[in-house]
């Protein structure tokens, strides 16, 4: 989702194969006491999405048809890139992440670009509604909106792959918009840019997330 004049969901994808290994983990935990409990997959991916101000439900849309279609596993004779997480059956793990709109102001990090929190707890529950109505519902897990995450991830490949990934015609066609958006990254290049990313996850062993 790096197109200049849209910002869209950010979202990491985490791939994990394994049978017999615990994937995603979430605990919620607020002056040393648990709040939320504990959310946890098996095989699949997990979504960590940053919302900006700028995102509409074509955004949304789009990115939920992505997340599921994706080919990030491998099919049945081990050839790569060839098979979704809905082609396998696989879980999601969803995960609310504000800091994926952070742009940087010298070494600190700010995070305006990022929807207010009331509105984005109303789009991440939008986009699990989307998520759920796509696909098998029993296999959309989430964490706590807005609860302090502790994220335990187990990598396979390592793999990562950004998508930039837009509702088509989302772009700015102000070209004075568009000169706006390149001076702001151009003096925020370690900022991460609204994207998609994934990771292919534990083949090799488990992961956990943690609100």
């Amino acid at each position: 989702m790096a197109i200049l004049g849209s910002r869209s969901p950010s979202v990491w994808f985490l791939r994990q194969e394994d049978k017999g290994k615990e994937f995603g983990r979430i605990w919620g935990q607020r002056g040393g006491k648990m709040a939320g409990g504990t959310r946890a997959i098996g095989r699949g991916i997990c979504v960590l999405l940053g919302i900006s101000l700028e995102d509409t439900q074509k955004e949304l849309e789009h990115m939920v048809r992505k997340i599921l279609n994706l080919r990030v596993f491998e099919d049945e004779s081990g050839k790569h890139w060839s098979k979704s997480v809905m082609d396998k059956q696989y879980e999601v793990l969803c995960v609310s992440q504000f800091t994926l709109q952070c742009v940087l102001k010298g070494n600190k990090p700010d995070f305006h670009l990022a929807m207010p929190a009331e509105q984005a707890e109303s789009f991440y529950k939008g986009f699990l509604e989307q998520l759920r109505k796509a696909y098998r519902p029993e296999l959309i897990k989430d964490g706590k909106f807005g609860a302090y995450m502790q994220v335990h991830i187990q990598n396979d490949g390592p793999v990562t792959i950004e998508l930039e990934s837009p509702a088509p015609g989302a772009a700015a066609s102000d070209p004075k918009q568009q000169s706006n958006l390149r001076n702001q990254h151009s003096h925020c290049l370690a900022a991460p840019r609204p994207m998609t990313r994934i990771l292919r996850g534990g083949v090799r062993g488990g992961s956990g997330l943690q609100p």
